[in-house]
């Protein structure tokens, strides 16, 4: 591949024009192309046409770095600024919590979110920076909850909180398509399941380890909507959040009374299915969130199962040696093909 098309996809990625992962798969389709032209040295290339005029040498030039200096800081400043109103609205809360009246905590709670989702909704409007416009979203998505949450009050007020910014980050997401809306997303569910389980599912008289199971069971249903949501977004952001949701589930089960098993099979399945994908895609992502899943769970549960650390490095002798064998079984295949 050229280094100009390098540069270019560079600056473009700097710019905010292109995502990373757009980029990439542009580099994989030109290493392909040039890969193909070597292999058939016969095979016609695509030509320019001779009747097409030729282009000025002006419209040859790179757009000047000063261009792709300027949009990279007003992406910054937008970020700097939401964190720091997201942060105002933390220390005010925090620190007049007790004085503040049910107004006041509403109030603040609503303009913070207001302000943010309306700077997100402009910026949408006009079609430029999405990427801004989509984390600004999934804070106001945040902090409109919050203030839902402050409103209402009690356990329904935790459930109408993270009902309304579950919807709001929904419609973010179908609207914006950004990768940012999806971790929010994630946030908010994963904070979902903790409400619904604690506050709906879990009698008064239960306990924490008891419920934990319940909780478990809520991350693995993340974890598969997540699966499926890769399948119209971006995959390999939805994927890695749906092995991060398996992991969730996996420590769940552990606090579950006798749950060790169930933490090793949810702990196994996920990375499985993360490292299956990484052979077909070789996105580094899948690889780095399955491993980081088994070096933590395979561990922590089978301490948990046997109390002795023999039995644990013997497991990790038995997984590992399955790694290997699942590594050279996959390259020989992709050396046979």
């Amino acid at each position: 591949m050229s280094s100009r098309l390098d540069d270019e996809l560079s600056r473009l990625v700097s710019a905010g024009v292109l995502r990373q992962y757009q980029a990439d798969s542009i580099r994989d389709a030109a290493d392909a192309e040039i890969g193909a032209a070597l292999a058939d040295p016969g095979r016609p290339r695509p030509s320019k046409d001779p009747a097409e005029p030729a282009e000025p040498e002006t419209a040859k030039r790179k757009t000047p770095p000063i261009a792709v200096h300027t949009n990279a800081l007003v992406e910054v400043l937008g970020y700097v600024g939401g964190a720091l109103l997201l942060g105002a609205v933390a220390l005010l809360t925090l620190a007049n919590w007790g004085e503040m009246g049910r107004a006041a905590r509403i109030s603040t709670g609503t303009t913070a979110a207001v302000v943010l989702l309306g700077a997100a909704v402009v910026l949408a409007v006009l079609g430029r920076r999405a990427q801004l416009s989509a984390a600004l979203a999934s804070l106001g998505c945040c902090v409109a909850g919050f203030a839902t949450f402050v409103a209402v009050e009690g356990e329904a007020g935790r459930v109408a909180g993270v009902l309304v910014a579950l919807a709001l980050a929904a419609g973010g997401l179908w609207w914006l398509k950004e990768s940012s809306l999806l971790v929010a997303t994630f946030g908010i569910l994963a904070v979902g399941v903790l409400v619904i389980t604690s506050d709906v599912l879990t009698p008064d008289a239960g306990s924490a380890a008891n419920s934990a199971g319940i909780a478990g069971t809520g991350f693995i249903i993340v974890a598969f909507a997540f699966a499926m949501l890769g399948l119209v977004r971006d995959q390999v952001t939805s994927w890695s959040l749906a092995g991060a949701a398996m992991f969730s589930s996996s420590i769940c089960w552990l606090v579950q009374e006798r749950g060790e098993i169930m933490a090793l099979a949810v702990g196994t399945a996920g990375p499985a299915a993360l490292l299956v994908a990484y052979g077909r895609t070789r996105r580094s992502a899948y690889a780095v969130v399955g491993c980081a899943i088994l070096l933590v769970i395979w561990p922590t549960a089978l301490y948990q199962l046997t109390d002795n650390l023999g039995g644990v490095a013997i497991g990790l002798v038995v997984a590992s040696g399955v790694l290997l064998l699942a590594v050279v079984m996959l390259s020989r295949r992709r050396s046979n093909e």
